[in-house]
């Protein structure tokens, strides 16, 4: 018998967004028997824009303050045998919901995710995420699915277990990122997480810098709270999860002396500026462009376009770099030490 689904959408003043993720669910090949969306104190036409899509509009009280919150509002709602949570500004594939769900014939997988791509490409911002994004998702991703232990299921679109996820709590509101929180406590727990590489969804990406910083720093600062919550665990049950993820800390520890290797060679070692920029660049893109190139071909994308976006992820980098190690003091050394809270509060940042 084939699983049932539900769409669960959180939405906090997403009307203008909001009809290209309704009408992409709405020519799902498979269509879900309900979509949800959780108008979490909306103060513009959220509500009104979904309910004209046919959705089930849930309107809290108040806003409830973070996006895990928004989905854990909508559950006791749905009773279908999966839930796929979708953010307001995520556009799914035609055959998003039909590439998903057979992964789940298999009872040890309790959540799944796809591919996620950028929707646009207008700002070096958006360029540079969508180097990120080819490169993760064609590169890193298939290699962690392989090993059977991915990262994290994308919370843009994740599809969940519904009796697994509520015998848990619900979505976890205790860190910042509830997707990685669930995948990786799923791991340890000897359940199967699972990424689909031929579903498809593109992701609204930060279009400005002041939206870029608010992302990456929660998102940081989220995997660092489950670094803290969850790497012991990791190692004894999990351990090839947390060689992924010590790998993930040796490339943030090592990622500013990478960057100063050019000033190293030039002013310790004297060699020329042109030959330290050779060593560096042609170390950064003999890594970088193939799995680039085969991403290109894999999404039908333009190949002089792909690379002309290269030079953009360096400044995606910079801020990913920067706010890593904020998190990383904040997370590991300041709240243990009980002098930060670390990061409570979540704030998406388009608003």
């Amino acid at each position: 018998m084939t699983a049932t689904l539900t769409v669960i959408v959180p939405a906090h003043n997403e009307e203008a967004g909001l009809p290209a993720t309704l009408e992409a669910i709405r020519r799902q090949t498979v269509p879900p028997e309900k979509v949800v969306v959780v108008d979490d104190g909306s103060t513009d036409r959220t509500g009104e824009v979904a309910a004209s899509y046919g959705a089930t509009v849930l309107r809290p009280p108040h806003n409830l303050g973070s996006k895990a919150k928004a989905q854990n509002h909508a559950l006791p709602v749905c009773d279908t045998d999966l839930v796929l949570a979708v953010d307001a500004d995520t556009v799914l594939a035609p055959d998003y919901v039909e590439k998903i769900k057979p992964v789940f014939d298999d009872p040890e997988v309790v959540v799944a995710a796809g591919n996620v791509q950028t929707r646009f490409t207008r700002t070096v911002w958006e360029r540079g995420r969508s180097i990120e994004y080819l490169f993760g998702f064609h590169w890193n991703r298939p290699i962690q699915n392989g090993a059977g232990s991915p990262v994290v299921c994308s919370g843009c679109c994740s599809a969940f277990r519904r009796t697994t996820l509520t015998d848990f709590g619900g979505f976890p509101e205790r860190t910042i990122v509830e997707d990685m929180d669930f995948t990786w406590s799923m791991q340890i727990a000897g359940r199967r997480a699972v990424y689909v590489g031929e579903a498809v969804a593109w992701a609204a990406d930060p279009e400005t810098l002041t939206y870029l910083r608010k992302q990456v720093w929660r998102w940081m600062a989220g995997f660092f709270q489950n670094v803290r919550l969850h790497l012991g665990a990791l190692v004894r049950r999990k351990p090839m999860l947390a060689i992924w993820i010590v790998l993930a800390l040796a490339e943030i520890f090592t990622a500013p002396l990478w960057w100063a290797t050019p000033f190293v060679l030039t002013l310790g070692m004297h060699r020329s500026v042109g030959a330290a920029l050779t060593f560096w660049l042609g170390s950064e893109l003999l890594f970088t462009v193939p799995p680039l190139l085969y991403a290109a071909r894999r999404r039908r994308l333009p190949v002089l376009g792909v690379m002309a976006n290269i030079p953009f992820v360096y400044l995606t980098k910079a801020v990913n770099i920067y706010y890593a190690w904020k998190a990383l003091i904040v997370e590991l050394v300041l709240v243990p030490l009980r002098l930060s809270r670390g990061l409570v509060i979540y704030e998406k940042g388009r608003a």
